[in-house]
């Protein structure tokens, strides 16, 4: 969380409805290291004023007209500079919801989350930590990826984890079983700075972005299981 003495957090909102759109502003105002720099009722929209105003969060509905969240997902985490995500949703296992983490989106909050507890989820993604946590993970996952792509998505998963070494695979793999970085340097007999700097050669080899979409990865190859 920002001191005193920086800057505050920069959040975009973007939503379709202009009253939910206000009532995040007014929650969100209350927070003297917060500040809403743009509103979105749209996809489209949000990309735009995200290339203007450069937030540091945008929280992101997912169903939205003329561009949906998803879609705005995936173009803000392509900018170069790119603006954390922060899912909101009304339900919390929605195909949506993981298709927008596997773009890039740090976690997702639901919208009847209390006040408080979307501040700190802000603070949270805006430090680089994503939002989501193993169980909720799983749960997506076994919601709605259907059993008939499974098979050439761990496949597909497989193929992209062989490009790690042994040491960055089982990093990987406590990412996956929803291990912190102490917890994996316990586990693997590493110094926790050993850990983060094997994570951020994972994130750069995977071409990912952040700790989700790797534990999202593990979880498509079947590592998890292979080792439960």
């Amino acid at each position: 969380m920002p001191t005193a003495a920086s800057s505050p957090v920069d959040v975009l909102i973007a939503d379709d409805d202009p009253l939910v759109r206000a009532g995040l502003a007014v929650m969100l105002g209350g927070a003297p290291d917060l500040r809403v720099v743009a509103e979105a009722g749209d996809g489209a929209e949000a990309v735009r004023l995200a290339r203007q105003h450069r937030p540091d969060v945008v929280l992101m509905d997912i169903r939205m007209p003329v561009m949906d969240g998803l879609a705005a997902t995936e173009e803000l985490r392509a900018m170069s500079d790119a603006p954390e995500v922060l899912v909101l949703t009304t339900f919390d296992a929605d195909a949506y919801v993981l298709r927008a983490l596997r773009a890039g989106a740090a976690g997702f909050a639901l919208k009847d989350t209390p006040p408080p507890e979307i501040v700190s989820a802000i603070r949270r993604v805006a430090e680089g930590q994503p939002v989501l946590s193993p169980a909720v993970t799983q749960r997506l996952i076994d919601r709605v990826v259907s059993a008939q792509d499974h098979t050439g998505r761990r496949r597909a998963a497989e193929e992209r984890l062989a490009v790690l070494s042994d040491r960055e695979r089982a990093v990987a793999l406590g990412i996956g079983q929803g291990k912190s970085n102490a917890e994996i340097s316990g586990t693997l007999f590493l110094g926790v700075s050993t850990v983060k700097t094997y994570v951020s050669s994972i994130l750069t080899k995977l071409g990912l972005n952040n700790r989700v979409q790797i534990a999202l990865l593990v979880h498509d190859s079947g590592e998890v299981e292979n080792h439960g």
